[in-house]
């Protein structure tokens, strides 16, 4: 796919992604987001209430109830238990919606068009986040990485940006959380050099063969051969190897391929 067309039709897809997801379960609720609370039977505990730097709301009967970091379905339970615990109500229902979210903030970084810091305002996926920050550049990778601090510990996820298109894609189009960073890396690159076209450096895209990638450099030229093409890569170490190679083979980041002349 021509880079050009592949990057507006990915910055296309992330932008029409964007209206179809509604409020999350998932979603964790910050200072400042403002919700809603109703129990059925008893309009008079009807509360909107912003979440205070506290990190909590307060409920009529119950007092001080935490919500920052909590889910809604989580603050729905605790006041439905302590309703009921109370003697207050029996076996209460309760709903809780988010009218406002002002509270989360993600951060998101690398070859995007507009890397920086974004205010979720509803609950949101990494195609929503991706779509602020408009979208990824010609030369970002297909993936992107999801860093998430919770408690001490930091967890990295892989997410493939060119898989959320496609069918049961939506899968892996994950909620963002307050804290969160995504990065999209620069695309890998292989390099090309003897006896073809365009010599050169080139973007590595998913399951790449050599063939494909000598397709890229422009085919081979008539003092050419595709026998006994060469690949320098590296090993786990860092080092260089040489390595003979098929035409159906798979390329690698930063691989040197390389097509000698003929000798007839």
């Amino acid at each position: 796919m021509n880079k050009l067309w592949r990057s507006v039709w990915m910055v296309c897809a992330l932008l029409l992604a964007m209206p179809a997801w509604s409020a999350d379960s998932e979603y964790r609720m910050g200072t400042g987001d403002v919700v809603r609370i109703t129990v059925y039977g008893n309009p008079d505990l009807t509360t909107e209430a912003r979440v205070g730097e506290s990190g909590s709301i307060t409920f009529p009967l119950i007092g001080q109830v935490k919500a920052a970091g909590q889910t809604p379905a989580a603050v729905e339970k605790d006041v439905a238990s302590r309703l009921s615990k109370g003697g207050f109500i029996v076996d209460p229902n309760v709903n809780l919606n988010v009218v406002q979210y002002r509270g989360q903030q993600v951060s998101v970084l690398g070859r995007v068009n507009r890397p920086g810091k974004y205010n979720l305002e509803r609950s949101s996926r990494v195609t929503d986040v991706l779509a602020l920050a408009g979208g990824v550049i010609i030369d970002g990778a297909d993936t992107a990485t999801l860093v998430r601090t919770r408690d001490g510990k930091t967890e990295y996820r892989d997410i493939d940006l060119i898989a959320l298109f496609r069918p049961g894609g939506e899968t892996n189009d994950v909620p963002v959380q307050d804290g969160d960073i995504l990065n999209v890396a620069r695309q890998p690159m292989f390099y090309i050099y003897g006896e073809v076209q365009r010599p050169g450096a080139f973007r590595l895209e998913q399951n790449m063969s050599v063939v494909q990638a000598l397709s890229l450099g422009g085919g081979v030229t008539p003092r050419g051969t595709q026998r006994g093409i060469r690949i320098l890569r590296r090993d786990d170490k860092g080092g260089m190897q040489e390595i003979e190679v098929k035409l159906a083979d798979p390329v690698k980041k930063d691989d040197v391929i390389y097509v000698k002349e003929s000798l007839f």
